[in-house]
């Protein structure tokens, strides 16, 4: 179901959208609605998250510390505490290595702080994307080395550091490497400073719930979630009760914002982080959150900060940091006690985060020049687009503006002095860290996951990188076409949306990754009103459930606004008692004229019923 759009790459790369409704569970959800005392569509949402029970359903819906899982049940953890408290006990200082996006900063004010509350001595680094690039630096080892530094933790890299590790042997440091990124596999090809047999670098002990061996409960922590669970280790030895009453709280609201800016799915213990972390947001202690919070036009005492505002709001601003200039400047914001500096600093990144959307607007216009002027690139399963100069900080976001436009994985590449820089995003059923891995002698450095990728290698090997890409994408890719998929999740007719239904669904927040905002479809419904068009672009309807002409229904028009929906209402030939079906999600309209319940759609077509 569904028809091809034109994007803003053209039509030859629009996709064409498709409804997958999930498959529903009448008899489950219905007793398990019953048994929890829940509304039938949540328990038909709560079932497709794999919740079957009502204890399970009471825990999903109220997140509470207690379900944080004891940090001593992953691999590593003993070994890594010990050695902390002997660097802590004798004052020896400990050299944070952090990554420059949100993931890699946050984790280093996490564990930073917890390290300085016990007394410990802490310095960190932080690289910087440009000069430095990703991942551990055997420079920055040896220098810290040279300053007397003998412990090095490092938070959101490292999995892949195998002659990093090997310098800090040769050099006397002991390395704890704490990371969520997949580790080599066992029969992959020696990547970059490995050898074959070899699949974790030689550290004093690593926390990586996903390395082999290590039977922590939650496989998808992102790294700053993974510093928490040091924290919390080594706050808790010294005091269990105020951990868990004073610090724990605190400390989850930097995870919190990882969490959710890092994507990683939204079940389990990360849902318990996340939830637990906005609600401490909304009491914001530290000068550096309040003046974030100030410059991305956030108060927390008008309404409470939600995922969305972390993800949109907060995340691209932190993130800019990192993407634009020094990201060593978070770790100062969340650190500094001066506000006035605070607001330096938060006015910074609101001004980098400017010129990173002006950045990244001017080369989207040349990638799109490149795929309208070249059929054969258009047509390929994988886009690897390249260009000189493109600015490393936004090649990421470019990739991942290229996948949501065409509905194909891709690979964005800067090259800068005979060196290609490259980053890639994929889609579901193509796992981009794999297929890179088959290029793996032709990289200087690489590194990634399932879905998101970065690596280097000399612009002359680019020919050969993507032919054998294109070879793997279409050996991997053939039998499928890409298309936008939407996912509905229930059936619901619009005379069952409530302001109670609304208010029961607020219960699945925070949203996000595996545990996405509902998308429901209704069928049937009609037109009351000829189609409003806003901006030549936005659509707005109003819209009542079609019954039976027998039916004694009363229930109230809905309004309906579709972003960038204008087009497909005119290629639909909507009108005023037209009859559609429509995926939507219901909203809640806070404008102090307008407000009340709306929904939003997500998708139209006309309806087929009689």
């Amino acid at each position: 179901m569904g028809a091809a759009e034109v994007g803003p790459l053209g039509t030859a790369c629009a996709p064409r959208q498709r409804w997958i409704i999930d498959t529903p569970h009448p008899d489950q959800a219905e007793e398990l609605a019953r048994a929890a005392r829940l509304p039938l569509v949540l328990g038909e949402l709560l079932i497709a998250r794999g919740i079957t029970e009502p204890s399970q359903a009471f825990a999903f819906l109220n997140p509470d510390i207690s379900q944080l899982h004891d940090p001593f049940l992953m691999l590593g953890m003993e070994s890594a505490v010990q050695r902390i408290e002997w660097a802590i006990a004798n004052q020896e200082p400990i050299l944070l290595y952090g990554d420059y996006d949100v993931d890699g900063t946050t984790a280093v004010v996490l564990l930073k702080t917890a390290i300085e509350i016990l007394g410990g001595v802490v310095r960190f680094h932080v690289p910087h994307r440009l000069r430095d690039g990703y991942g551990l630096q055997s420079q920055v080892l040896e220098a810290a080395y040279a300053e007397g530094v003998r412990l090095v933790i490092t938070v959101d890299t490292g999995m892949r550091a195998f002659e990093e590790a090997r310098t800090a042997q040769r050099l006397g440091l002991d390395l704890i490497i704490t990371d969520h990124h997949l580790p080599k596999a066992a029969d992959s090809p020696a990547s970059a400073g490995s050898v074959a047999n070899e699949t974790a670098p030689a550290a004093l002990a690593i926390l990586n719930p996903n390395q082999h061996g290590c039977a922590y409960p939650e496989k998808s922590l992102c790294g700053a979630a993974i510093a928490l669970k040091l924290a919390q280790a080594i706050l808790e030895l010294r005091d269990r009760a105020r951990t868990r009453e004073k610090l724990l709280p605190s400390f989850l609201k930097m995870a919190a914002i990882a969490t959710i800016a890092d994507a990683v799915p939204l079940l389990g213990e990360n849902r318990v982080i996340a939830a637990l972390g906005l609600r401490e947001l909304r009491r914001p202690v530290g000068v550096g959150l309040r003046e974030l919070f100030a410059a991305a036009q956030l108060d927390p005492s008008s309404r409470p900060i939600s995922g969305f505002d972390v993800a949109f709001r907060l995340a691209p601003r932190i993130n800019a940091a990192g993407r634009m200039d020094v990201a060593s400047d978070i770790v100062e914001l969340f650190c500094t006690r001066d506000r006035s500096r605070a607001q330096e600093l938060a006015l910074k990144l609101e001004r980098l985060n400017r010129e990173r959307r002006d950045t990244e607007a001017l080369a989207l216009k040349v990638i799109e020049s490149q795929l309208a002027a070249d059929p054969q690139l258009i047509a390929s399963r994988l886009l690897v687009v390249d260009g000189d100069g493109w600015h490393r900080g936004v090649i990421g976001i470019l990739a991942s503006r290229v996948v949501e436009r065409t509905a194909k994985p891709a690979i964005v590449i800067s090259v800068e002095d005979g060196v290609a820089h490259g980053s890639g995003r994929s889609v579901d059923g193509f796992p981009l860290l794999a297929a890179i891995e088959t290029c793996a002698d032709l990289f200087t450095r690489f590194g990634g996951h399932a879905f998101a990728v970065g690596f280097s290698l000399p612009a002359s090997a680019l020919p050969e990188l993507k032919r054998r890409l294109a070879l793997c994408a279409e050996e991997r890719l053939a039998s499928r076409e890409p298309e936008r998929v939407l996912h509905i999740h229930a059936e619901l007719p619009l005379d069952h949306v409530t302001p109670v239904l609304a208010g029961w669904l607020r219960k699945l927040e925070p949203l996000g990754h595996a545990n996405p905002e509902p998308i429901f479809v209704a069928r049937r419904a009609r037109l009351i009103s000829p189609p409003r068009i806003m901006k030549s672009r936005h659509l707005r309807l109003e819209l009542k459930h079609e019954v039976d002409a027998d039916s004694t229904s009363h229930a109230a028009a809905m309004r309906a606004v579709g972003w960038d929906m204008a087009e497909r209402a005119l290629s639909l030939g909507l009108a005023q008692g037209s009859i559609i079906d429509l995926a939507y999600r219901i909203r809640e309209n806070l404008h102090p004229e307008y407000g009340g319940l709306e929904i939003e759609i997500a998708g139209l077509e006309l309806s087929n019923s009689k």
